[in-house]
């Protein structure tokens, strides 16, 4: 995976923890929802990561009066044979780039729905199978409110992790600004392309390695313990309380399991510990707590109540 890390990081300046997910996201087989402001290199990283895979990426920007066959293809009519074709669309790809994912209305978002969780796409009365390496990268902006649609929770959930693009530091701008000037000298605006850094092969044997990673019991029981606060948050503080309105579903439990595994992985560990669970635990669970009306109003966000929780659940 190193070769994958230094591939991503030789185009993206900074971003070491949205890199990290990534990488950990592909390897568990899930989709991330990335929250950041505009020009943070989202779509850059997503397009980085398809070119470093061998695969196919595809950007699409979503709006309001995006359709379902926009995303998923459609049935051409044939006047030689007189039948219908069906032409792809823009999902069948490796990567997909879903740009502003909650400016489409409930149509659209329940098209990719079932590309995410199925991994197929249904046309009339035919379904079809998406590629065996598939990832959805989806983008929302933290700030414009207007024309945009709430995320459903059927949908957040299907999102493996939630991650945070965040600002550069100032070094990390310099070099952003020592490279735009580099390209500005070969007369160009776009960086050169990323080579193959790791088979599609590999990918798939990575995780048959993760899947075996040895997590001890305990451990499971601290994963569930984590979930189970957020869904009963009075039997363990009175704060988780006052701000937890719905927790997270089983799919967290099996989310923060996966991720600790392929963490563990990546840093060269033969067994999943806390602490790997406690790193994943924020990017697992964000999305998936609905705060209350009381700690949205105290500008309590989901991260602290993450921390939170991870102070009061007992760690083995």
């Amino acid at each position: 995976m190193k070769a994958l890390q230094d591939a991503l990081q030789s185009r993206i300046i900074g971003q070491h923890e949205l890199i990290r997910s990534m990488i950990l996201c592909l390897l568990c087989d899930g989709h991330m929802l990335i929250e950041g402001m505009p020009g943070l290199a989202k779509t850059t990283a997503a397009k980085t990561l398809a070119q470093a895979l061998e695969g196919e990426f595809q950007r699409i920007q979503f709006t309001p009066d995006l359709l379902p066959s926009d995303l998923i293809g459609t049935d051409v009519y044939l006047h030689e044979t007189s039948t219908f074709e069906f032409r792809r669309g823009p999902l069948f790809h490796n990567v997909i780039l879903a740009d502003e994912v909650n400016r489409a209305p409930a149509k659209v978002q329940s098209a990719l729905l079932e590309a995410m969780e199925e991994r197929q796409v249904s046309v009339g009365l035919h379904t079809y199978k998406l590629p065996p390496l598939y990832m959805v990268l989806a983008t929302q902006n933290p700030i414009e409110q207007e024309g945009t649609y709430t995320l459903p929770e059927a949908q957040l959930d299907r999102f493996l992790m939630h991650a945070v693009a965040e600002y550069p530091n100032h070094e990390e701008e310099m070099q952003i600004l020592d490279l735009d000037d580099a390209l500005a000298e070969k007369k160009t605006l776009k960086s050169p392309s990323v080579g193959p850094a790791i088979t599609q092969d590999e990918i798939f044997k990575a995780r048959e390695q993760i899947r075996k990673v040895y997590t001890d019991r305990k451990i499971k029981h601290y994963a569930v313990s984590l979930v189970s606060a957020t869904r009963k948050p009075g039997a363990y503080s009175q704060k988780l309380y006052d701000w937890i309105l719905h927790g997270a579903s089983p799919r967290a439990t099996l989310g923060l399991v996966s991720a600790a595994r392929a963490l563990a992985w990546v840093e060269g560990d033969s067994y999943v510990t806390p602490h790997h669970i406690q790193k994943v635990a924020p990017n697992i669970l964000r999305h998936r707590i609905i705060p209350t009306f009381e700690a949205e109003a105290d500008g309590v966000s989901r991260q602290k109540i993450v921390e939170h929780l991870l102070e009061v659940v007992a760690v083995p």
